[in-house]
């Protein structure tokens, strides 16, 4: 399995930087997890490839990317791009997105070939497919209903938190797992906003030190992501001082490889 988180943006010579403003997470280049940065940051390849986009929550840092997305292809598209979500983040893209006053709403349009959205509802707790992926979503605690996930491609498996503060759902969940390969998840704030990361229900670096306590897979890489980029630097000197065994910041832009 192949894993990118997609730049959000480039220096003057074109490579990605480290800020990480939007989410979006590229499997095998066919399936999108999120897609804060999809239509900014996709190669060609990918953007002929991907038609899979896998929403763990409805905002705009998660979700900036699709409405161009599906522009951008909307002539050529020979299958629907498939949005899958949960009915709440659905009913938000209808409703504030997808409203003729903000975008076109795509699923009520056809090109030539037919349909360009199609939406692909699920429940947390249950496993659904996208392209050649089996995914679960499990409920993690974030400020609006977010859901993070175990992706499996028969081979290896990883979770992904997206946006959360403290839980025990998606702990238990992945301790129920008996493969791990690895394990990516937030810490979005330095200690002293401590109160801002609460109120906004995200982790800073002793608070995921808390919470990967948490996991039973003792040897599985532990990967941090959706550092705020003003903090950045903050967080990492943070995170490096608690020496957490197995833990490194993924790296915007790299390709992984599990």
């Amino acid at each position: 399995m192949k894993v990118q988180l997609l730049p959000t943006t480039f220096d003057q010579n074109g490579c990605a930087t480290a800020q990480q403003h939007l989410s979006c997470f590229v499997i095998d280049d066919r399936v999108a997890i999120d897609a804060g940065s999809l239509a900014m940051a996709t190669t060609r390849e990918q953007k002929q490839n991907i038609r899979d986009v896998v929403l763990t929550h409805a905002h705009l840092d998660h979700i900036a990317g699709l409405p161009l997305f599906i522009d951008d292809l909307f002539a050529t598209l020979k299958n629907p791009v498939r949005v899958f979500a949960t009915p709440e983040v659905v009913a938000i893209l209808e409703r504030d997105i997808f409203n003729w006053d903000v975008y076109p709403r795509f699923s009520e349009l056809q090109n030539k070939f037919g349909e360009v959205l199609e939406y692909k509802p699920f429940t947390d707790g249950k496993e659904f497919t996208a392209a050649h992926l089996q995914i679960k979503a499990v409920k993690v605690n974030h400020k609006v209903p977010t859901v993070g996930f175990i992706i499996c491609d028969g081979k290896s498996k990883i979770a992904v938190s997206s946006d959360t503060a403290q839980m025990d759902e998606f702990w238990e969940a992945l301790n129920e797992e008996k493969n791990l390969n690895a394990l990516l998840i937030e810490c979005a704030f330095p200690n002293e906003l401590e109160d801002l990361a609460c109120a906004s229900h995200h982790l800073t670096p002793k608070g995921l030190k808390n919470e990967l306590a948490k996991l039973r897979h003792e040897n599985c890489p532990v990967y941090v992501i959706n550092l705020k980029p003003m903090y950045c630097e903050k967080i990492v000197r943070q995170l490096e001082a608690l020496k957490i065994k197995n833990l490194q910041i993924l790296q915007v832009g790299q390709i992984y490889e599990w």
